[in-house]
């Protein structure tokens, strides 16, 4: 899952990031609104950790943008502040789940689990379509009830691909997803070739259909009408 942490204190930022690294989640930094409001024209994420009160401007606001613009990722309040009207004001805005400070980073970490299993799998941690069964809790990849042995990244993929079948994903659009900005510096993107080429020998070594199929100089596309 990709995180984007918006956090101006840089040592609450760096432990939030640690944490959720460790837990294979791939997490960016925007440390001002402005910084934010940037990273979200750029890059799509699936949760935003969000700070209400930020050195030039106001989490509130920025929770108004992200809704007005129609960005689909969930939202996570944090904020030092336990005002019984912020909480309400951003959960009213649209806000998924608010976390008062100070606060556990396991309890942040359940948080975010919970309300992305609602988002996206309807409180069902079994994601399936066809012979594949993927366990987002446990991680487990299933094809025609054989576990697959796949790495956090292949999961990740099957997954990324699952949740947008039929949707034509270029190679740039999987790797950010994936690995963040860090590809920003790379002067192509082949290694995603291998990761999808890895990802569909083991779902057909497993007599599950090829369902993967490549767009010529564009990226991959998921389809269901096979």
């Amino acid at each position: 899952m990709k995180v984007l942490i918006i956090e101006d204190n840089r040592q609450l930022a760096e432990s939030i990031h640690g944490y959720l690294s460790r837990e294979s989640y791939v997490c960016e930094h925007g440390f001002t609104f402005n910084e934010a409001m940037d990273k979200l024209a750029a890059f799509s994420y699936d949760s935003i950790i969000l700070d209400i009160m930020l050195p030039d401007g106001d989490g509130i606001q920025l929770l108004k943008q992200i809704k007005e613009k129609k960005i689909q990722s969930t939202v996570l309040i944090i904020s030092a502040k336990n005002a019984l009207d912020d909480k309400i004001n951003g959960l009213e805005l649209g806000a998924d789940d608010y976390l008062t400070k100070p606060f556990h980073l396991s309890e942040l970490h359940a948080r975010l689990k919970a309300i992305q299993r609602r988002k996206n799998f309807n409180n069902d941690q079994l994601v399936q379509f066809k012979e594949i069964s993927l366990n987002t809790q446990t991680f487990e990849a299933k094809v025609n009830e054989m576990t697959l042995e796949l790495t956090k990244k292949e999961f990740d993929l099957l997954l990324y691909f699952l949740t947008n079948k039929n949707r034509i994903l270029s190679r740039q659009s999987i790797a950010e997803h994936l690995w963040g900005d860090y590809v920003d510096n790379l002067d192509n993107f082949d290694f995603v070739y291998q990761h999808v080429k890895n990802l569909r020998k083991k779902i057909t070594q497993a007599d599950g259909k090829d369902y993967i199929g490549t767009v010529y100089g564009v990226g991959y596309k998921f389809n269901t009408n096979l």
